[in-house]
């Protein structure tokens, strides 16, 4: 069994530390907070062992009830692998505690790229990643913009992507995030920062991307053109990414017309915390011209990293191949 920490349990660290424990061949060791909150309880309440990640904080949890196992420090010695999923900024000052101990660690697309050897996303390049100490998972648009590109590529060859990204304000949890009445160009400047990432993932493409906030807390979405290298026949790339089993195409007969029935027929189906890992991409929108290729597809920014963080775990521990390490992590999750 490979054993997980879990540092920071917060949007991704609770739902990332929920899905190892599902794994066959994982376990948690324990997850760490900074201070006792409902997170900090539900943790005890799930099961996990809590750590402390600030020891001048530590008597804290004592004061609010709760049992902690130790400081971050044990946590990390005991991990075959450590998924850092504190905010942005955090996991590069942590990169020193994991070394410490000669624990390889998972960061999240929150931090600079070179936080890690190399960024990761399943789909595009598990190889690469196999056997690192130190891995960095692309943010939820980057690893839904990488899902798409990469049968693409395969299929058809790209040419040039262009990507209109409309961003949630906040998480639904986020009382201190906006825009409340207001449509952002974010940032005003052109590329946004999700071109650039993606090239991380594939650093020869040709990419473009624009980034808008909006009032809304459920999803993103994306409006993707891509130029192909090949002239592709519609109904064929709708079956070539129906195939892929992390994009979920929607089918015109469900009658769901934006991120809200999405949302809804999450918690409809009995996901856990309504979460959609997969993309969300309308079958009817899937249209060609010529070599042009276009889209609409929404990404669950909670939840569509999870199962690449499960992933890179097995990479990095060099457990299993890209193909087997997909599909028990979907087999695990019911992906």
């Amino acid at each position: 069994m490979i054993r997980v920490g879990i540092n920071g349990y917060g949007t991704i660290g609770k739902r990332v530390a929920d899905a190892v424990r599902d794994q066959p061949d994982m376990e948690v060791v324990g997850v760490a907070k900074t201070r006792p909150n409902y997170e900090a309880e539900q943790a005890l309440e799930r099961g996990y062992d809590l750590y402390a990640a600030i020891e001048d904080r530590a008597h804290k949890f004592a004061d609010a009830g709760m049992e902690t196992a130790g400081l971050v420090d044990e946590l990390v010695a005991q991990s075959d692998v450590v998924v850092d999923a504190t905010p942005s900024g955090i996991g590069a000052q942590n990169r020193d505690l994991y070394e410490e101990y000669d624990t390889p660690a998972i960061y999240q697309g929150g931090e600079d790229a070179d936080v890690a050897d190399v960024s990761f996303n399943a789909r595009s390049n598990y190889d690469e990643v196999r056997g690192a100490d130190h891995v960095r998972v692309v943010s939820c648009n980057t690893t839904g913009l990488s899902r798409l590109v990469a049968p693409l590529r395969e299929a058809y060859g790209v040419e040039k992507v262009r990507a209109t990204l409309v961003r949630r304000g906040g998480d639904p949890a986020q009382t201190g995030r906006g825009p409340i009445n207001d449509i952002l160009p974010n940032p005003i400047s052109i590329p946004s920062h999700h071109g650039p990432d993606v090239n991380t993932i594939f650093p020869d493409l040709d990419i473009d991307t624009l980034g808008m906030k909006v009032p809304a807390t459920l999803m993103h979405m994306h409006s993707v053109n891509v130029t192909l290298e090949a002239e592709p026949d519609a109904e064929e790339v709708r079956e070539l990414l129906a195939d892929q089993s992390r994009i979920m195409v929607i089918d015109e007969s469900l009658d769901i017309e934006g991120t809200g029935p999405l949302k809804e027929y999450a918690m409809d189906m009995g996901r856990p915390r309504a979460d959609l890992w997969e993309n969300c991409l309308w079958g009817e929108s899937v249209t060609t011209e010529g070599r042009d290729f276009y889209c609409f597809q929404a990404i669950h920014q909670e939840s569509d990293v999870v199962p690449e963080n499960v992933d890179a775990i097995r990479a990095i521990t060099e457990s299993a191949d890209a193909a087997e390490s997909v599909a028990t992590t979907n087999d695990a999750m019911g992906i």
